[in-house]
């Protein structure tokens, strides 16, 4: 009986080790350095999706930032039906689910020689998503999302888009942050970056 307790006791030591050791690295993986004014660049490499394998969570109900897009934002898909694609750039998951059944965060695209940013929800395993307005490349702009208990209010620059939150049976919910992503369907076509101070 010794012995056996003895070898659990360190089969759920090496498995508690085992979960440091995982969590500190998935939380290594996702930092990047930050820049003298605070912002955070996040990279897309040429033939990825995704710009972080970070995971950190909130139960803010105010998320708000400032992004800086460089002219990497400025691509071409190889199908120019992709051209529509939206990229994700920065939000939550909700309802205490997973980012792809509910979740609230800004898109953009480069759409007819414009920086378009759109709002982007998962309602339901479903997304939807509408233009705000555009970006200014190399420009310092301000983002927030407040969650309410039946909307979404999304602010670029003040310009402002009502969302509506259902699926949703409150507002205290823990959530995950989501970060930059290219797609769509197609991976980045050349690395592109993006800065965001939290």
């Amino acid at each position: 009986m010794e012995v056996t307790y003895i070898r659990m006791g360190v089969g759920v030591s090496v498995v508690r080790k085992a979960s440091l050791i995982l969590i500190t690295l998935l939380t290594f993986l996702g930092c990047k350095k930050v820049d003298d004014f605070g912002f955070t660049t996040y990279l897309i490499k040429k033939c990825k999706h995704k710009s972080t394998y970070a995971y950190k969570t909130t139960k803010s109900e105010l998320i708000q930032f400032q992004t800086i897009f460089d002219g990497s934002a400025i691509y071409t898909t190889k199908d120019s039906l992709n051209q529509y694609d939206i990229n994700k750039l920065y939000g939550v998951s909700d309802c205490g689910c997973n980012h792809m059944d509910y979740s609230i965060r800004f898109g953009w695209r480069w759409l007819d020689d414009n920086l378009e940013i759109h709002w982007f929800r998962h309602s339901n395993g479903d997304f939807t998503f509408d233009k705000i307005t555009n970006a200014i490349i190399d420009q310092t702009q301000d983002y927030s999302i407040e969650i309410q208990e039946d909307q979404y209010i999304l602010c670029v620059d003040n310009i402002c888009d009502t969302v509506a939150r259902v699926g949703c049976s409150s507002v205290d919910y823990r959530r995950y942050y989501l970060y930059p992503y290219f797609g769509g369907q197609e991976k980045a076509p050349h690395n592109i970056k993006i800065k965001i101070k939290k």
